[in-house]
C-alpha cells in the first residue's frame, strides 16, 4: 500500500482490528526496501503498476482484486462479502478502482508518519 497515502492508512487502520487471529496478511508501503524487493520478483507488468498488491499463495493481485481479496484474510462476517463484490466485472471494479486513486489525495489527509511497521 501507498505509507503516505490518508485512504491506504485508513483502510489498514480499518482491516487490521478486523482480520482473523490466524491471518497473515501484513501491510508494507511500496516504497520501503522490503516491498521494492517483493515488487522487483514481479512481472514488469505489475512492477510498473503503481498500485496496492496482495501476493497469496505466490501469486500477485492488484488494483481492485487486491483489494477485494483482502476481505479473504478478514473474520467471517466481512469474507462472506467476497463472493458479492467478485460478481462486479474487473474492468467495472478497476474503473472505480482508477477514479478513487486519482482523487485519493484531494479527499483524503496525508498522514504524518507511515503507519503500516506499527500494525505488523
Amino acid at each position: 500500500m501507498d505509507g503516505d497515502c490518508g485512504l491506504c492508512s485508513n483502510v489498514a487502520l480499518f482491516l487490521y482490528p478486523r482480520l482473523e487471529k490466524k491471518s497473515s496478511l501484513k501491510f508494507i508501503a511500496n516504497n520501503s526496501e522490503e516491498a521494492k524487493t517483493i515488487i522487483n520478483t514481479l512481472s514488469k507488468k505489475y512492477q510498473k503498476a503503481d498500485t496496492v498488491y496482495l501476493i497469496r499463495n505466490g501469486k500477485a493481485y492488484i488494483r481492485s482484486a487486491a483489494g477485494i481479496r483482502c476481505l479473504l484474510y478478514m473474520k467471517i462476517h466481512y469474507r462472506i462479502l467476497f463472493p458479492i463484490f467478485w460478481l462486479v466485472p474487473l474492468p467495472l471494479r478497476d474503473i472505480v478502482y482508477a477514479f478513487i486513486s486519482r482523487y485519493r489525495y484531494h479527499i483524503f489527509k496525508r498522514p504524518n508518519a507511515c503507519i503500516f511497521p506499527d500494525l505488523n
